[in-house]
């Protein structure tokens, strides 16, 4: 597994975990720096994994409000928590990350999803975060 896959996926998982914990992203991710540094089995966490993290966080108000504007028919609290979260990782990577091309960071998400949720949330993923990608230029306002 590639690096900076590895780092997305843990990033999702900080993510998912600081949501179901009520904590900030900056919170759980201190928690699991922490924990790699105590104990051996637990993989450390990468500098990209900190980057998409703190970025998220950076970003967060303005994700969130994305998210609800652009998903037809759902409101964020309605999401599945993962899809939920896959969304958030990918739409910061995609609005925010210039050095990651907008295909990969779909393809990211779409690939958290498939793993991590339902059999509808890929197609999901993809459609919303395809939504952002082709209003991207307008998006980044804060």
């Amino acid at each position: 597994m590639a690096a900076r896959n590895k780092a997305r996926k843990r990033a999702f998982q900080i993510l998912f975990e600081a949501e179901q914990r009520g904590v900030g992203p900056k919170t759980a991710m201190a928690d699991w720096i922490r924990l790699a540094r105590t104990d051996d089995r637990q993989p450390p966490v990468s500098e990209y994994t900190m980057q998409l993290v703190e970025g998220y966080s950076a970003h967060a108000a303005r994700i969130d409000e994305l998210l609800s504007t652009y998903s037809i028919g759902w409101t964020l609290d309605r999401m599945p928590v993962v899809d939920r979260n896959v969304l958030r990782l990918g739409a910061y990577e995609l609005i925010w990350e210039d050095d990651v091309p907008d295909a990969v960071a779909l393809d990211e998400a779409v690939q958290l999803a498939k793993e991590f949720s339902t059999d509808e949330s890929p197609a999901f993923v993809n459609g919303l975060l395809a939504r952002l990608k082709d209003l991207k230029p307008s998006l980044r306002r804060e």
